[in-house]
Order: C-alpha cells, then sequence, then structure tokens
C-alpha cells in the first residue's frame, strides 16, 4: 500500500482538528499553523546583552578573549605581508618549529594576492594532513562573541579551515554582524536557505578532557590569527 504526502497531510489534520475540538478550539489546522507562525515571527529573538555601536572594536575585542590574535589592515593588497609578520613573530619552541612554515593554502578567493612577495607559498587547494598554514576568507563575524562563521560551498572549502596548526582568517569590517540572530538572518538573506553545514569557530581548538587541563590544537588549528580588513 502507497501512501502519499497529500494523505499524510489529512490525516495530521485531522489528528490536529480532534485535539483542536477537545481544547475547545475553533478554526482550521490552516488557521492554527498561521496563528502559530505569526506567534513565533513576533518573538523571533529573546533577550539580549546589550552591544555597543562600535561592533568592529566589540568584536576584536572578544576575538582576542577567545584567544585568536587580531590586526586591523587597511587594505586585502596587505594581507599576505601581514601574514608573513605573524609568522616570524611566532615564538615556539623546537619541537613546534615546522608551524611556522611559509608554506601552505589559501581560499580561491585569496589566490590572486602576492603572496609571493611577502615570501609565502600558498596554494589554491583543499588542505592536506602536511598542511601547516592555512588563510580563509569567512562568510561573516560576530561581535558578541568573538566568532567567525563559515559557509559551506564549493566555493568555500571549509576545510581549509579546520586542519592546518596555524589558521589566518581574513575578515571584512563591513562583514561584522552583532550577534548569532543577525548572521542567521543574514544568511537567508543572501542564501535564500541555509546551506548544508554552517561552521562557527571561537579561537583556537582546545580540550579540557584531560585533567581539566586546557589543551590547544586538540582538533584542530593551534592558533587563529584574525586579519580585519578596513
Amino acid at each position: 500500500m502507497t501512501t502519499s504526502i497529500d494523505d499524510n497531510k489529512a490525516s495530521r489534520d485531522a489528528v490536529l482538528a480532534r485535539v483542536r475540538k477537545a481544547l475547545g478550539r475553533t478554526g482550521s489546522a490552516e488557521q492554527a499553523r498561521a496563528a502559530a507562525g505569526a506567534y513565533i515571527a513576533a518573538k523571533a529573538q529573546g533577550p539580549r546583552p546589550a552591544m555597543p555601536s562600535d561592533i568592529v572594536t566589540r568584536f576584536l575585542q572578544r576575538a582576542t578573549d577567545m584567544a585568536s590574535t587580531v590586526e586591523r589592515v587597511g587594505s586585502l593588497a596587505e594581507v599576505p605581508g601581514a601574514v608573513a609578520r605573524y609568522l616570524d613573530a611566532l615564538v615556539l619552541p623546537p619541537a613546534l618549529a615546522a608551524q611556522k612554515s611559509h608554506e601552505g593554502v589559501c581560499w580561491p578567493e585569496l589566490a590572486q594576492l602576492d603572496w609571493a612577495g611577502a615570501g609565502l607559498a600558498l596554494e589554491a587547494r583543499p588542505t592536506v594532513g602536511h598542511d601547516r598554514l592555512g588563510v580563509t576568507g569567512c562568510y561573516c563575524a560576530i561581535a558578541e562573541t568573538g566568532t567567525l562563521v563559515f559557509l559551506s560551498g564549493a566555493d568555500t572549502p571549509t576545510a581549509t579551515t579546520l586542519l592546518p596548526d596555524t589558521h589566518v582568517a581574513v575578515v571584512r569590517a563591513d562583514r561584522v554582524v552583532s550577534g548569532m540572530e543577525e548572521a542567521f538572518a543574514l544568511i537567508r538573506q543572501e542564501r535564500g536557505a541555509l546551506p548544508r553545514a554552517v561552521n562557527m569557530i571561537s579561537g583556537p581548538s582546545r580540550t579540557g578532557d584531560i585533567e581539566q587541563t586546557i589543551v590547544l590544537g586538540a582538533h584542530g588549528p593551534y592558533r587563529v590569527h584574525i586579519l580585519l580588513v578596513g
């Protein structure tokens, strides 16, 4: 026996109608759904903390709180030099010296920057296990929590973000939003629907599972460096 979607809907509507009748409610199932939708839309957000007018500064502050490091640059052309300066300034023990590598991967949208002129060798490809450096863009950033937002898609290889020891994220100042609510509203406005995956990254990978000691780099990057452009 084959049951159609219409049959299932009719069955659900019949059950809902009986429940509503038992509760003394009037109106059809469609009217009930419309009323529920209107109620949810009117109460889409709960209480939220107050945010300053300068949400960009707030984002940088909160990103630092989450153990990211940050630098502001004036334009995209300045990014390669800023990445090189960051790597050169890293102070690491001899056992981790390989993590200062100037070779790695970047997102395709960043491939045309003058990486070679800054002494870097970056390839626009998905990351593999031996890559030490990944430079990415991001979809937007959340000021309230210092969080980077990444969407899955053919043009945004999110895996580049998750594996290398050092993740450098290039964030445009005009893509900083107040909170998570604004981030999801922006996704729906620009994309129409949520993609298959939305990744939110707040600082380096970490865990406290072993003896309640925080260890960085447990499941991903040891460090996250944010370059805010503009």
